[in-house]
């Protein structure tokens, strides 16, 4: 098993609603659609983002178009209206995301 970061085997967008971040993750490739199927957790997001999404992370696998659906609860600090935070609507998360590493066989 080697670790290989997000960014080499997928690409990312997202955006916000409220107070909840969206991530799309879409695999480079076949291959890399079912590594990342395997090695992204929501346990392991939530960890990666360290203290910044309070909430539940959610994803969901959308195998006819290899792509994911990274959905973080409680990720904007209140959202964009309420947050001091620069990024108040989340466009940075998915770029962020994809510093990740996952292990890959």
């Amino acid at each position: 098993m080697a670790k290989v970061q997000l960014k080499e085997i997928a690409y990312a967008r997202s955006g916000d609603k409220g107070d909840v971040s969206t991530i799309g993750l879409i695999a480079r490739s076949h291959e890399a659609y079912e590594q990342i199927k395997k090695g992204l957790t929501p346990e392991g997001v939530k960890a990666f983002f360290n203290g910044m999404v309070k909430g539940n992370v959610e994803i969901y696998s959308e195998d006819n178009i290899e792509c994911f659906q990274v959905v973080c609860r409680h990720g904007l600090d209140g959202g964009a209206t309420r947050t001091l935070r620069y990024d108040s609507t989340g466009k940075s998360l998915g770029c962020a995301l994809l510093r990740m590493e996952i292990e890959v066989d």
